[in-house]
């Protein structure tokens, strides 16, 4: 992709020495390390925006509806439970492998 804008920012100059020397720290220019951040930035607007969708709020709602009639028939286990089948798991686990 070519870069041929440029961005001015004014801001603390403790904040751009700080900045500086943590990207020098990563053995990456400065400028990459902000196009990261505005790249995620963007990202993070616009999965925003679309969780805004009357279709994904439909689908949302689909899998709440899903989760409650899951609950409601018991298919769903509590977290105590799970972590109990976790550590029963574990435990299995590690006697298996002592015997190996």
């Amino acid at each position: 992709m070519s870069k041929d804008a440029v961005f001015t920012l004014k801001l603390e100059k403790s904040l751009r020495d700080d900045f500086m020397e943590e990207a020098a720290a990563e053995h990456r220019p400065a400028s990459q390390v902000i196009r990261e951040l505005m790249y995620r930035y963007i990202e993070e607007r616009r999965t925003k925006q679309s969780s805004q969708d009357p279709a994904y709020q439909d689908y949302v709602r689909a899998m709440i509806a899903q989760g409650i009639a899951d609950y409601e028939a018991g298919r769903i286990i509590s977290n105590e439970e799970a972590n109990d089948e976790a550590k029963q798991w574990l435990t299995e686990l590690k006697r298996s492998s002592r015997g190996a």
